[in-house]
């Protein structure tokens, strides 16, 4: 609907189902200057917003949804109650350094969601209904993919630092050049395939993660170090 730049700003912005005032200022002034009408702009902004926010709640319905302690592009501290700026490391008044329990328990419930696709039964096919169960198998592998690509973004440093380490690991396996479909002894999905497209979807929710936290971690050097780190290692610029 829009330029490349403007739609992967506002991409990064509703990765994580939610939309600050500082976001929204930054979308608005690049509206603007592309000559976009702002009124209309808001309207398909706010359209996208719930979009996105439902889909997160149907790709991890059992994930359970925390209050908010944000106050626009702002959060609370919980030590002291001093306002700070969203990603801050610590608290500018007390010292207090920022950890989201809850959302390590996310990252956890991640893992889960796409280990009981694993394990759910596979269904059987006659020897003569392979081109279904090639879809079936390939199917799943989209669900993964999915379920990855929609789950929420994490918001404070620590949290950001720990879904990297978890998920680097499974972005390295994507490989150039394309991974074939098939399997040479079964004619189902191939592993190479399966790990190229999970793998994809990891490196691109790294990506979202590295990008977003370079703008707003840029007064932490030192995480913006650690997570120079896993770009280079992944191959992000």
């Amino acid at each position: 609907m829009y330029n490349d730049q403007i739609e992967n700003l506002i991409n990064l912005a509703l990765a994580d189902g939610e939309l600050t005032e500082k976001e929204k200022q930054i979308l608005f002034r690049k509206a603007e200057a592309a000559g976009i009408d702002l009124d209309e702009f808001e309207m398909v902004l706010d359209a996208k917003l719930f979009e996105k926010q439902q889909t997160l709640k149907a790709a991890a319905p059992s994930v359970v949804v925390t209050k908010s302690d944000k106050f626009g592009d702002v959060k609370k501290c919980p030590a002291c109650g001093a306002i700070v700026i969203s990603f801050s490391a610590k608290c500018s008044d007390c010292g207090h350094e920022f950890s989201n329990i809850e959302t390590n328990v996310s990252i956890e419930k991640l893992f889960k969601l796409l280990t009981e696709i694993d394990n759910k039964p596979k269904e059987t096919f006659g020897m003569f209904q392979k081109d279904k169960e090639l879809a079936y198998e390939s199917d799943l592998v989209q669900k993964k993919a999915e379920i990855i690509k929609n789950f929420p973004i994490p918001n404070t440093k620590n949290d950001i630092l720990e879904f990297l380490i978890c998920a680097v690991p499974h972005a390295r396996k994507v490989k150039s050049g394309i991974a074939s479909l098939f399997s040479s002894k079964h004619f189902g999905v191939s592993d190479s395939y399966k790990e190229q497209e999970i793998g994809k979807a990891w490196k691109n929710k790294c990506e979202q993660i590295i990008m977003k936290a370079k703008f707003s971690l840029k007064e932490d050097k030192k995480a913006l170090e650690e997570i120079n780190v896993y770009a280079q290692e992944l191959g992000i610029k």
